[in-house]
């Protein structure tokens, strides 16, 4: 429970950072100017150097390109030299305690150099490559930012900060797990006079929704922050790195503002934290690999001892398949959670697929009321509206699932949900006896907001809408659903054999991971196949041509055509058969990342 002590919302908002920025543009350097009122600082980046400096808007020479930006996102290296990336265009998801939050919209990535003519043919062509996978990740939705207040904290921790804390830049007390700029903006991070100029962007989904139940106003919140540490993509990265960061971790956040109180209620979702793999090859769903020459504790340890750090006591729920492939991964998890004998930590498993098989989706309730009592436990983060806390929380769900994404998204729902009953209700919004459920306005805006969450961490994570959202979105499961899950499913396995190499490339580049040397004379781009894998698919697309052939222009006798039948289909099973065996070799694998970041 809370102490009595007063909070402020506004102690998220600290050092006066730019909101109006111009970009100034000459051969020899670039210009950004700080347009408020009263601003006359400019910050000047030499063209040549690279070097960055503040400098006064009397500097600003009158002869160069002029554009108004949103903002910037920072800076990074490529083949022929140093690119600027900026916003260019930027949309309003609603006022935060009193600050504007923006999704970013539109972005350009300029060229510190005036000319790439100095660039041999093989470097222009991967520079454009790396050009391509910087706009990949930028064309990704979902980067959020705020100009005068931080994003990157759940309100609970915003509470308990300190005076120096909050002295601080956004740029200097951003959580560093949801800063996905934080590499690009390395050189100004170093230099403490040039933090006006730059902000924090967090990736994932927000969404901000007036609501309105017994005639009484309120604000719904939800943000999901994305971590940008073993950041990538579904089956490239899975399991943990030897840091304890583990594969698609998220963090989400449900506020609600009523009548100056406020309610905050936390869960977290990520891989299952081991060392384990499940690399495309071809096959619908590839088998999972636990690694067998690794210590899995000293990891497993790492993450929940930082979980517990952060968030407090944690339950775990984990959703995944108690039978076939996904069954060791399950005994598994149990079985390292025992091994820590950490009363801080606790276990539950639920067969997601099972429980709700046959449509018998009211099932899920079991899980629910099942940690009823620990959510009781946990409470809620609830500031009333004379600014005091009255209560804090003291616990956290971590879900997952496989991917935990859908499974995973499901269940969250429900948890935020049966939190926000009790809260709405100490708020004085909710009649007693009165249930959400029974509110049909705000269950569709609650839902819809709960399917696009869903659907923004698939398309980040897996490359596709999320599976499951007509449940999510109508509370029910429907043959509509299942045909787009179909559908979904279908798009993810090219994705994810096909294009997934290219996505993750973009990924750790972007985030650092990868960095260019100008000085090499050929990059990891130039990975070159054994000519079998580029001629074995032209083989089995030929042999198949040519069996729809024999079908069409049947010969002279029916053995004739039934010959050439055996034989082009011979050859064609045969082909696709050696492909399926040596599946590995033929997807889109990462060329930038190291060996022991995929397996």
């Amino acid at each position: 429970m809370g102490n009595g002590t007063e909070v402020n919302p506004a102690k998220a908002a600290c050092f006066p950072i730019c909101k109006f920025i111009k970009w100034h543009a000459t051969p020899e350097k670039f210009y950004i100017e700080a347009c408020d009122d009263g601003a006359n600082d400019v910050l000047v980046i030499d063209r040549v150097s690279t070097e960055m400096t503040l400098s006064g808007i009397k500097d600003i020479p009158p002869s160069g390109v002029t554009r108004p930006i949103c903002g910037i996102m920072g800076t990074i290296r490529l083949v022929a030299g140093m690119y600027l990336i900026v916003i260019t265009r930027k949309r309003k998801v609603g006022d935060l305690f009193g600050h504007t939050v923006w999704k970013a919209l539109e972005f350009d990535v300029i060229s510190y150099k005036k000319t790439i003519l100095h660039l041999t043919d093989i470097q222009m062509q991967d520079n454009k490559t790396f050009l391509s996978m910087i706009n990949n990740v930028l064309n990704t939705d979902g980067f959020y930012f705020c100009t005068d207040y931080d994003l990157s904290h759940t309100q609970q921790r915003l509470s308990n900060t300190s005076p120096d804390f909050q002295e601080m830049s956004l740029l200097e007390r951003a959580d560093q797990r949801f800063m996905w700029n934080g590499n690009l903006l390395r050189e100004i991070i170093a230099q403490p006079e040039l933090h006006k100029f730059a902000f924090p962007v967090i990736h994932g989904f927000i969404v901000m929704k007036p609501c309105c139940i017994n005639g009484k106003v309120f604000e719904w919140i939800l943000i999901s922050r994305r971590s940008c540490f073993r950041a990538g993509v579904r089956y490239y990265v899975r399991g943990i790195d030897s840091e304890g960061h583990a594969a698609n971790f998220v963090e989400t956040e449900q506020i609600v503002q009523y009548n100056n109180s406020q309610a905050s209620f936390v869960q977290t979702r990520g891989s299952m934290p081991f060392f384990w793999s499940q690399r495309p090859n071809l096959r619908y769903k590839p088998k999972p690999q636990i690694s067998n020459d690794t210590n899995h504790m000293d990891g497993f340890k790492r993450h929940f001892e930082s979980q517990v750090l952060i968030y407090g006591k944690q339950v775990i729920l984990n959703l995944v398949n108690q039978k076939g492939s996904e069954l060791p991964l399950e005994q598994a998890f149990a079985k390292m959670v025992n091994g820590m004998e950490n009363g801080l930590i606790k276990y539950i498993a639920f067969d997601f697929h099972k429980e709700c098989s046959k449509m018998r989706w009211h099932r899920l309730q079991i899980l629910v009321d099942a940690v009823s009592d620990m959510q009781e436990e946990f409470g809620y983060f609830m500031v009333s509206s004379d600014g005091k806390v009255t209560s804090e929380q003291s616990g956290t769900f971590r879900s997952n699932c496989m991917d935990c994404l859908d499974r995973t998204n499901v269940i969250q729902s429900l948890l935020a949900r049966r939190s926000l009953q009790s809260q709405l209700q100490r708020m004085g919004v909710l009649h007693v006896g009165q249930k959400i459920e029974e509110q049909a306005d705000f269950e569709k805006i609650y839902k819809n907001a709960w399917a696009d969450n869903a659907n923004a961490c698939a398309k980040q994570y897996a490359g596709t809408g999320a599976l499951k959202t007509d449940f999510t979105r109508t509370g029910k499961r429907t043959h509509w659903g299942l045909v787009m899950d179909g559908w979904n499913s279908m798009i993810r396995y090219y994705k994810n054999n096909f294009s997934d190499g290219f996505r993750q490339d973009s990924i750790d580049l972007f985030l650092g991971n990868y960095t260019v040397d100008e000085t090499e004379s050929l990059t990891p781009l130039h990975v070159q196949k054994d000519y079998k894998f580029l001629l074995l698919p032209v083989i089995m697309v030929v042999a198949f041509s040519m069996c729809i052939i024999c079908l069409l222009m049947a010969g002279d006798t029916w053995t004739e055509t039934l010959a050439y039948l055996l034989f082009w289909g011979m050859a064609s099973a045969l082909t696709a058969a050696v492909i399926v065996v040596n599946g590995r070799e033929f997807v889109d694998a990462p060329k930038l990342v190291q060996k022991e970041k995929m397996d």
